[in-house]
């Protein structure tokens, strides 16, 4: 799935799972997409001869929806056509940084070629620093990829804001979609962002380069240096080490220990000398920075390409469950283990509702047997179309090394919902209480690794699909 077909599902998930009350997109809306979207996979899957896929009938489905939004909304046409808050970046950082390179150079005597030159000098010691800065920045632990990531959400979506003068159940759509797209499109930018910084690296030292070559034209340089602390042994042994690799890929002439010390304090300066310094240092910016920052700017181009191909869209995800009966798959199973809780007969029904809300019409419950107080998490099996369920009861308070335990544990590496009765408390709390009460264990469940949903299972229709 490419990152244009991910941005287009992204988008009517949000605006649907903020709509509850199907006030922006009504029934019809979703039930004619949903026959379009139906017929349009597999008319496009027979010319191409093959069997049609479920991202094909979501995006299908998500453009027949987008477009009916943007008839009704006019401001909400933005949306639809958002683009990446790096496309403009992506040139304009580049010509920046030629521009400013090319003035690097200018801050000194413009008839002199300074052996010293702090702008020259600067570039390619900055860029070994950033060098360095990469490999260790390589080794970080994953867990601390979200000091990473930074950047990039901020950088996702550019400018993207919420237009005015929408309906408060769009605009709140709109708003999640910004905060789930910044959070999917992470790696995406990452490798955006380091693609623009090494070619605008690159950039800035190839204006170095043409500015020290053009003055070159029109004015003679003049070669020297000059030092409170260095002698000439320190300098001659610095360029030494500096210009080396330049002279031997190259083939440029050095310079001799005499040379250097004659060329100490401007005292003596050949005319033939400021175009050897002038070729010696081109070259060593375009080996120690022009070229490294080229390959690396390339490796990253490379990498944002291969992920806008194949964009990192979770479709193990209740409401993609939902849809993929929609679309003519099997229908979902949710799969439901209830911990220190027993569930009657009404409260069983309760499920089938539920199910039904989160997977669609011919969603399955299969309830296993209870878990009690303190135990282990059991081991739960993947399967195809099956989402795994906690069922918990709100009369009960959250503690870490029972609940806590429970769900880490059947959280690890899949996906896991967190089913949050309210019925029995609901019963015999005020409605200020039994918010606290939620708002507790909902931030405890995201703790965890479980995606928290209020249900009541005496009443599923005032609760069902509500997730956190």
């Amino acid at each position: 799935m490419n990152e244009k077909t991910a941005r287009a599902i992204m988008l009517v998930k949000a605006i649907e799972e903020a709509d509850q009350h199907k006030e922006v997109l009504t029934d019809d809306d979703r039930k004619f997409a949903g026959r379009t979207a139906r017929e349009l996979a597999h008319w496009q899957a027979a010319e191409q001869r093959s069997a049609a896929t479920l991202p094909d009938f979501l995006l299908h489905r998500a453009e027949q929806l987008l477009k009916r939004l943007a008839a009704r909304h006019k401001m909400f046409a933005s949306v639809t056509q958002g683009h990446s808050g790096m496309w403009g970046a992506s040139w304009l950082l580049p010509l920046a940084a030629l521009l400013v390179g090319g003035m690097a150079e200018r801050f000194g005597d413009p008839h002199r070629v300074d052996v010293l030159s702090m702008p020259l000098l600067g570039i390619i010691a900055w860029n070994m620093l950033a060098y360095l800065l990469l490999i260790l920045w390589a080794l970080l632990p994953a867990r601390r990829a979200g000091l990473r990531r930074g950047l990039a959400n901020r950088m996702a979506l550019g400018s993207g804001h919420v237009p005015r003068r929408l309906p408060h159940a769009l605009a709140g759509g709109v708003l999640q979609f910004m905060v789930d797209w910044a959070r999917l499109g992470a790696r995406l930018n990452l490798a955006r962002i380091a693609r623009i910084l090494h070619w605008s690296a690159a950039a800035f030292a190839v204006g170095a380069i043409l500015s020290l070559y053009a003055r070159g034209i029109v004015e003679r340089y003049a070669t020297g240096w000059e030092s409170t602390f260095l002698s000439p042994w320190h300098v001659y042994r610095l360029l030494s080490v500096l210009f080396a690799p330049a002279e031997q890929i190259f083939g440029l002439e050095g310079f001799s220990m005499d040379e250097v010390m004659g060329l100490q304090n401007w005292g003596e300066s050949h005319p033939g000398n400021g175009a050897r310094w002038v070729h010696l240092y081109a070259a060593s910016l375009v080996l120690y920075v022009v070229l490294p920052r080229l390959v690396l700017g390339a490796v990253a181009a490379a990498r944002a390409m291969w992920l806008r191909q194949r964009f990192p869209l979770d479709l193990d995800q209740p409401y993609f469950h939902q849809l993929s009966a929609a679309a003519g798959g099997e229908p979902g199973l949710l799969r439901v283990l209830p911990y220190s809780l027993t569930v009657d007969e009404a409260r069983s029904k309760g499920l089938d509702t539920v199910a039904q809300e989160m997977l669609g019409e011919q969603a399955r419950v299969r309830l296993l047997p209870p878990a009690s107080y303190g135990s282990e998490a059991p081991l739960l099996e993947p399967g195809e179309g099956v989402t795994n369920a906690v069922l918990f009861g709100l009369a009960a308070t959250p503690e870490q090394e029972n609940h806590g335990a429970f769900l880490a544990a059947l959280s690890k590496g899949r996906k896991l919902v967190a089913l949050l009765d309210q019925s029995a408390l609901a019963a015999r709390t005020d409605a200020s209480r039994l918010s606290e009460r939620i708002e507790l264990w909902r931030e405890f469940c995201i703790l965890h690794g479980a995606e928290p949903r209020v249900v009541d299972l005496l009443a599923p229709a005032t609760a069902a699909g509500s997730p956190a």
